[in-house]
Parts: C-alpha cells; structure tokens; sequence
C-alpha cells in the first residue's frame, strides 16, 4: 500500500512505475477523486471553523441579551452542509482506499524494464549442467520406478495436482525439510516459526495477495478463511498492527508451511509430475529491516537461497525479473531457476523480492528505532528457501544414474541416515 501523500505528489513517477509493471489501474479516477476529496476536506474545515467561531458569537449574543435567531438559523444551514459534505467525503474516502488499494509497488530503479519474461536478465549462473552418457530420465519416472511417488493414487484422493510420497520417496522429502531448516537456523541465524495453515482476509491483504488473487487461492467460506497460498503470508504478517520495540528489528525468520494454489487453467506439459501442483512443501525466508539495509538485505537473502541449491549440488541460474514480470507487491526480485536434465530447461525453485515498506504499510506494521522515537515503517523481504517439489525433481534429475539409482548429495546424507543413492528395488 502506498501513502496517499506520496501517490498525489508524484503523480507522474507512479503512472509511469505502474505502466512500466503493465498492470491495469485506474489511476485517472483515482485521481480525480482525491482532487474531489482535498476540495471538499478543505471547504468542510473552513465551514467548520466557521461555525465554531459563531458558535461563540451565539454565546456572547445570548450572554448580553442580543437575538441571535439570525445566527442560530444560518448555523443550522451549515451545519447541515456540513453533513452532507462529510456524507459525500465518506464515499469518496472509501472508494480511493478502494482504487489505491490495486495500485500496485512500483519497480526499483535497478530493475529492467520490461512487458514480460523474455525481458529478464540472467546475472549469475552456479555449477556445470551435468552431462549424461544415457538419455536422461524426467523426475515422474524417475519417482514412480523408484517407487517415490504415486501419481495414480494422488489422483484418487484429492485429484490431478497433487502428490503422494511414498516410501524413501516421503522420508527424502521430510529430509529435505529438516536440512533447510537446519541451514537455516544454524548457519545463516534465522530464528524458526511454524505458522497456521489458514489465513484471514486481512492478512492476504497485507501481504499483497488481495484483492488481485483472489481466484488462485482455496476459500473456506464458512469462517471466510483461506489455505495458505504460499508461506510468506502468514510469516511476514505475524507482527502486523504492531509497534515492534527499539532492538527488534531486523527479524530474520524461517519456516516450513505446506502452501496450496488453484491457478485454474491448462499448463501443457507442466501438468506432468512435480513442476506445478496445488500441494506444495516450502521453507521460507522472511526479513524484517529498516529501509536503508533493505538492498543489502536483499542480497544476503539471495546469497542464503544459493547456499542451498549449491549445498545441494543443483546447478542454477539467477535471473533479474523485468518490471513487467514482478509481482503486484514486489519492488525487486530475484528468480532461482534449476536446471532440469529431464526436460531440458530451467526450473524456478525461489524468488526472492524486495517489497521495500509496500506490505508493511498494508499490515499497518511499524517500528522504533529508538524509545520516545517516532514509530516507522521497517521494510520487508522474502524467498523460498526453497520450495520443495521443483527442488525435489530437478535432485531426482541432476542425480540419476545410469543404472537407475539416484545419487545423494553430501549434504543431505545426515538426514538420511548417512544413505549415499536410492537404488531400484528388488
């Protein structure tokens, strides 16, 4: 959310950050309104200091025996306009809340500008993508002949775009968990949350999710309540509507929360395995920083993913999104994109943003740097650190062997009890 300040007094900057992220806005309405609103507001004070200083004209009159039905009668004319001005500012006051409430951040200066991915730069790639002496296998067969998923069965419980980890194939995955969290916590100082699975309007809107994705989201409509449909929301909103206390801030936190999308619609080959389901495991990174760190902040939260991917012996890419490929919240991000031997092309694992104080405003969420001092909005950041089912198939992909096992990374042997490949069984 935007201070409505900043959106009446750089007009110009805001239509041209908004066209430059190509979402559609009506900006013009919106600013007819407040040009309305700032006339009305400011014809009410003046009709309110009026009546207050003949208020006190009426006392003195009836104080010395003066008539003053006059005065009387004319003050009941203004206040009536009053009324129906503060009726009038009342609409309009909520239908700018409403037309600013979709204006949406607008892209750093840093960001290329762009209408959609192509437009992306790629500005660093890690590790050599593997090269195989046998066809390489995609992760669905590579899961269904080890035996670490069941496609078929998922599909009879909850239906297409769902998992169902079997075997060696649920332990990898809670392994998996566990190491992230571990580096996390141990190496990188995040302090560990486990959040609720269900999330309140309210707190959608903080984040930025609503009103704009509304439709992608699972709604339990009884208790007006939605699945969370990604594991920044409830994180970042745990101190919204607060005050943090001077030494608070900067908040580091991780978590793991299972994340559910509906993204209704066709995916072509993507509907495939892993690459995009409804279900999906996640550890998250979330930062909580004053403004003027939040760029190198940014750039430590993108080293923190790269730990990961390289802990895991994933070769990546990091790829600058355009303006027009950003997220409504989203000042600046970083996508991590795993190569996939087994469809021949790069898979998004993480994005890791910059939201600057865009959600903080939305969560009325402020700090102090200082007792006594005035309270402001700190900036907030995230990534995925990293989303599991990508990750999971591109290890599955990257780590196939020739006779049909995969290979575990070092780093990941610890969780599974020192086990170096999963072979066929039988």
């Amino acid at each position: 959310m935007h201070d409505l300040k900043f959106l009446r007094n750089n007009r110009e900057r805001v239509e041209a950050g908004v066209a430059l992220k190509g979402m559609a806005v009506d900006l013009a309405r919106f600013y007819e309104i407040e040009e309305r609103r700032l006339a009305l507001l400011h014809e009410t004070e003046q009709l309110k200091a009026r009546r207050n200083a003949a208020s006190e004209e009426i006392a003195r009159k009836k104080k010395s025996d003066e008539p003053a039905e006059a005065d009387i009668l004319a003050m009941r004319e203004v206040g009536e306009r009053i009324r129906g001005l503060d009726a009038e500012l009342k609409k309009l006051e909520e239908e700018s809340e409403e037309l600013a409430a979709w204006i949406p951040n607008l892209p750093h200066e840093s960001v290329p500008p762009g209408s959609d991915a192509t437009r992306n730069q790629v500005v660093r790639t890690w590790g050599e993508v593997p090269k195989f002496d046998f066809e390489p296998k995609p992760h669905w067969e590579i899961a269904t002949r080890l035996g670490l998923l069941d496609f078929e069965r998922a599909a009879k419980i909850a239906g297409s775009g769902f998992l169902l980890f079997t075997g060696r194939g649920a332990r990898l995955e809670r392994a998996l968990i566990g190491f992230m969290l571990d580096f996390h916590t141990k190496r990188h100082g995040y302090r560990e949350v486990s959040p609720p699975h269900v999330v309140r309007r309210a707190v959608l809107f903080g984040t930025g999710q609503l009103p704009k994705l509304e439709g992608d989201m699972y709604h339990i409509g009884e208790d007006d309540l939605f699945l969370n449909p990604t594991a920044e929301v409830p994180v970042t909103n745990i101190y919204r509507d607060e005050i943090l206390d001077p030494g608070v801030v900067p908040v580091n936190l991780t978590a793991y929360c299972a994340s559910y999308r509906r993204e209704a619609g066709t995916y072509g080959k993507d509907t495939r395995g892993m690459v995009r389901v409804h279900q999906f495991d996640k550890v998250e990174l979330v930062k909580i920083v004053p403004g003027e760190t939040s760029y190198d902040e940014h750039e430590r939260l993108a080293r923190d993913v790269a730990d990961i991917l390289e802990a895991l012996e994933l070769p990546y890419r990091v790829v600058l999104l355009c303006s027009g490929d950003l997220s409504f919240a989203a000042a600046k991000c970083y996508d991590f994109e795993v190569w996939s031997p087994g469809t021949g092309g790069w898979l998004e694992c993480s994005s890791c943003s910059n939201f600057e104080d865009f959600q903080a405003r939305r969560m009325n969420l402020r700090f102090r740097r200082e007792p006594g001092a005035r309270a402001e909005h700190p900036h907030t950041l995230n990534a995925s650190g990293v989303a599991l089912p990508r990750t999971y198939a591109t290890l599955l992909e990257n780590h196939q062997t020739a006779s049909g096992s995969v290979r575990i990374p070092q780093a990941l042997r610890p969780y599974l009890d020192g086990l170096e490949e999963i072979v066929p069984e039988g």
